[in-house]
């Protein structure tokens, strides 16, 4: 029965492969149970209530992917909207959090609008690649900033705004014991590195007596501090239609570009062109529902997982996949002690970590033409520069934007670059704090 609801064997796998595909998954993006609500948290968010909110809106995603759209996918809260959601839109810009799950609220209803109706695909047609690869590259070294912050190796200075900490204390040593524990597992394609090197430092932070062990099993915490506790109408009221904006644009290019990426690894984008894809518009559907999800349970944005091609390469190739990867998501929600034992110092390995890899996206930049490789780098240092992904995205979009019309090639410019950045450019002009 499985078989049939899930074309197992019309895809070449089977019912123990796409177990184990699912295992991998899990193993490979579990660490977000323990990062996101570290990251939330710091809002002022219940962090258990945000444990089990992440668990589950990621149990939700995943299990309407396998379900609906039928592909490997695994999905969770992603990383770098939780911390534009932690850092900025709550940190910087005052919003309350329930504000900002109304945000997030509204951009997963206007994402799943964009998906039904197929402006995605024209927005996707418009916006450059040399932009798509600096947001990802600088959205990683915004985390990449967070992270060495949290964990004292850089630390404030009146003279030169930033300076190194203190590396013989306890948070940098473990911090960078973490990194190289993640790093050489990841090389040697050990699954689950980022886990393992989380767990590890949780450990040893313990035993050295920096941080208290709460256990490791219990009952599930209440998701109450959290559920539908979102302030859609606060945050209709207060400006935040900037925040919206980015947060669409990331998610649709977040989005989009990691099903394409591992669908086309699993050979699921052989059907024609990948915009008419009947597959890739159900993945869209799942991930947009997912987010609308999330954020009534109390989680930033939900996204699908570049980890997944982790399962795939293991074998998966069905919703079945997926489906584990939700279950195992539930199961998770009973370790609520133990997320709530690890410190910043074992989740900030894993966030430079993940900005490395983000990283890579430089190298789909061409360099060779100022006219894009010039805004992409400024929508790269903006980011952890200015505290915020969406100036990175403000800057970027309006350079490029400026610079094909003044040197002759407003041409090349897609209508969807040009309203984007016009909207940048009143967002300054009405919120030029923000």
């Amino acid at each position: 029965m499985i078989e049939r609801i899930f074309n197992v064997r019309e895809r070449g796998s089977s019912v123990r492969v796409e177990l184990v595909a699912g295992l991998t998954t899990f193993l490979t993006m579990a660490y977000i149970i323990f990062v996101n609500p570290d990251i939330l948290s710091s809002t002022g968010m219940d962090r258990d209530a945000v444990f089990v909110a992440t668990c589950l809106a990621a149990a939700i995603g995943s299990a309407v992917m396998g379900l609906w759209a039928n592909w490997p996918i695994g999905m969770a809260p992603g990383m770098g909207l939780n911390a534009f959601f932690a850092f900025t839109v709550v940190g910087t810009l005052g919003y309350t959090w329930q504000q900002a799950l109304g945000a997030v609220f509204i951009s997963g209803i206007i994402f799943l609008l964009l998906s039904v109706t197929g402006i995605r695909r024209w927005l996707i047609a418009g916006i450059p690649q040399s932009m798509r690869s600096a947001i990802a590259a600088g959205i990683g070294m915004f985390l990449a900033l967070i992270a060495l912050k949290n964990s004292g190796i850089v630390v404030a200075n009146p003279a030169t705004f930033i300076a190194l900490g203190d590396l013989t204390a306890s948070g940098p040593l473990l911090t960078i014991a973490g990194f190289f524990i993640i790093a050489a597992l990841d090389a040697l394609r050990v699954p689950g590195a980022i886990l393992i090197g989380i767990l590890a430092v949780t450990a040893a932070s313990i035993l050295l007596g920096v941080s208290s062990f709460a256990g490791i099993v219990s009952a599930p915490p209440s998701v109450a501090p959290t559920f539908m506790q979102l302030d859609v109408w606060g945050a209709l009221g207060t400006g935040i239609v900037h925040v919206v904006l980015v947060m669409v644009l990331v998610e649709v290019f977040d989005a989009t570009g990691t099903l394409i990426g591992v669908a086309k690894r699993a050979g699921l984008l052989i059907q024609g062109p990948t915009h008419t894809n009947t597959g890739l518009s159900r993945a869209l559907m799942a991930d947009s529902t997912a987010i609308v999800a999330g954020s009534m349970l109390g989680t930033s944005s939900t996204t699908a997982y570049v980890e997944s091609a982790a399962g795939v390469q293991a074998g998966g190739r069905t919703g079945l996949t997926a489906l584990t990867v939700a279950v195992l998501f539930l199961l998770a929600t009973f370790l609520a002690p133990l997320a709530g034992s690890v410190p910043a110092t074992a989740t900030a390995p894993a966030l430079i970590y993940v900005a490395t890899l983000m990283l890579r996206e430089f190298a789909e930049i061409t360099w060779e033409d100022v006219t894009e490789a010039a805004p992409a780098v400024l929508t790269a240092l903006a980011m952890p520069f200015t505290y915020s992904i969406a100036n990175g995205l403000a800057f970027g979009f309006v350079t490029y934007a400026g610079l094909k019309l003044l040197t002759g090639r407003a041409r090349e410019v897609h209508a969807a670059t040009w309203i984007v950045a016009a909207l940048f450019v009143m967002r300054f002009v009405f919120f030029p704090e923000g």
